[in-house]
């Protein structure tokens, strides 16, 4: 992926990872725009960084993603990235008394419907730029699931899944894929996040995460995701397993 001179949208641009990369980027000469579902976050963004755009958008909405592609690129014809950031992440208890789905459907409906059905309506216009990328946000629970956060777990493994076909069904074309699974990082995705000492510092994970994408990596991954992305491969997936759900070995 080119590093700069680039449209790039990023969902969930208004916090966290999603904020930090938008202001990375903007600051490496691209154009920027962050988009999600509260103008107030987004605004703040653009006040703080002139020149980053943003529109407003829910990525759990079938239909506001549908008003949101036409919109998107008619305002900017430019746009040739795509980082699909946008995600909640909430604990859930299935087995607890009165469990309803409503915390998996709306981790589903965000985390896979939204990168599926928006990748779905922007593909085409990515398909006729001279050069453009497909960037998806997956985790380290991808690979070994946090089992207190049982469909979050599942809707990342779905989407690393989902990358590998979407990039060898794009291969030859001039649309790139990458995937960035992250480790825990010091962000307000679930509550605690930001103050465990066990998370990677925001800043930390940007500089490395830049330095992935700028060695072209299909697979975006810092030093500290290898634990559990390589866990079956190196033959300790249960005890990882055990270790992040157990605190044991």
């Amino acid at each position: 992926m080119d590093m700069t001179g680039n449209t790039i949208l990023i969902t969930g641009g208004g916090s966290g990872i999603g904020r930090a990369l938008a202001e990375a980027l903007h600051a490496r000469g691209n154009k920027v725009i962050v988009s999600g579902r509260r103008a107030s976050a987004l605004e703040d963004v653009a006040a703080a960084n002139p020149g980053i755009a943003t529109a407003t958008l829910d990525v759990a909405d079938a239909d506001d993603i549908a008003r949101f592609a036409r919109e998107i690129v008619a305002a900017h014809p430019a746009l040739n990235v795509v980082l699909h950031n946008a995600g909640i992440m909430q604990a859930e208890k299935l087995v607890a008394p009165g469990s309803d789905l409503a915390i998996g459907e709306a981790t589903i409906a965000t985390n896979l419907l939204g990168p599926l059905r928006l990748n779905a309506a922007l593909l085409p216009h990515l398909l006729a730029r001279p050069r453009a990328a497909v960037l998806t946000v997956s985790s380290g629970l991808a690979f070994v699931p946090l089992t207190a956060t049982p469909t979050y777990s599942a809707t990342k493994a779905a989407i690393h899944s989902w990358t590998q076909s979407l990039r060898h069904q794009l291969k030859g074309t001039n649309v790139e894929v990458i995937e960035i699974a992250p480790p825990a990082v010091a962000t307000d995705l679930m509550p605690g996040h930001a103050e465990n000492p066990n998370s990677m510092p925001l800043a930390d994970y940007i500089a490395e995460t830049l330095a992935q994408l700028e060695a072209g990596a299909a697979e975006n991954l810092t030093e500290r995701v290898k634990f559990l992305r390589f866990a079956e491969a190196r033959g300790d997936y249960e005890q990882v397993f055990a270790l992040l759900n157990d605190g044991t070995h």
